[in-house]
This record gives C-alpha cells, structure tokens and sequence, in this order.
C-alpha cells in the first residue's frame, strides 16, 4: 500500500506544479499584452538596421 501512496502523491503533486506554471504563464502573457497595448508603437518611424560589410555588425543608417 505504501508505494500506491507515494505514487498518488506525486501525481497530485504534478498536477498541482502543472497548474501553477499554467497560471503563471497566462499571469505573465497578459502583462505583456497589456503593455504591447499601452506602447505608442510608430513602425513608420523606427530606424532600420543595415548590415556594414566591412565588420559584420548592424548598425542605423
């Protein structure tokens, strides 16, 4: 009987962690809409990255 115990227990224990972690990524997604939301976001205006040849990094034109 012991082992059934523990065998239950974990498996309560998994469902338990599996539904906080759900929680807390629905918790975590909806801040971050909320903020893509709230952000004036001018895609039109943002400067936009060029590849420079000679060192390989990104820069604004």
């Amino acid at each position: 009987m012991p082992p059934f115990v523990l065998i239950v227990a974990g498996i309560v224990g998994g469902a338990a962690l599996l539904r906080l972690a759900a929680r807390e990524a629905r918790r975590i997604n909806r801040e971050l809409d909320e903020t893509r939301k709230s952000r004036d976001f001018d895609k039109d205006g943002m400067q936009r990255l060029h590849r420079d040849p000679q060192t390989g990094t990104y820069r604004p034109n």
